[in-house]
């Protein structure tokens, strides 16, 4: 990251399954891999965790105009309530985000705090895609919990 003060984008979701199963399936390369860094498209994802900290993941999304790598390393692991670590699209941008996952029991189910620390000039021109990112993969983890 930029020495610059990054800029906060946040996404939350709650889930119907608990706070483990939600934390679990984001270190589970086979369970990641069916909804962390999917497109639209739905191309397949192949992935690597060493899930320990000073761990690193790397996840390539297989399209159709060719693999993009998504790496970065654990920073903390508290399970089942906070996950930290770095990532970056390197083909895009040398610089990492620092993404923090927060996951709050509630009565029934949990729900998911995302929070990722962008540099400024990265927002700016990935800002809303990230949002959207996010989104739509904390959708397609719900669908996966629920089949």
């Amino acid at each position: 990251m930029t020495a610059s003060q990054p800029v906060i984008l946040q996404v939350k979701r709650r889930f119907d399954a608990s706070a483990e199963r939600v934390f679990d399936a984001w270190l589970d390369p086979e369970t990641a891999g069916k909804w962390l860094f999917r497109s639209e498209e739905g191309e397949a994802v192949t992935g690597r965790v060493d899930a320990r900290v000073g761990g690193s993941f790397a996840f390539v999304s297989h399209r159709k105009d060719g693999d993009i790598e998504h790496t970065g390393d654990y920073l903390e692991i508290d399970r089942p309530r906070r996950l930290v670590f770095t990532f970056a699209v390197l083909a895009f941008s040398p610089e990492y985000d620092r993404v923090t996952i927060e996951i709050a029991r509630l009565d029934k189910g949990c729900e998911l705090t995302l929070t990722s620390e962008m540099a400024p000039d990265v927002f700016a021109e990935w800002g809303e895609q990230t949002r959207k990112g996010w989104t739509m993969m904390l959708d397609a983890l719900a669908a996966q919990l629920e089949a």
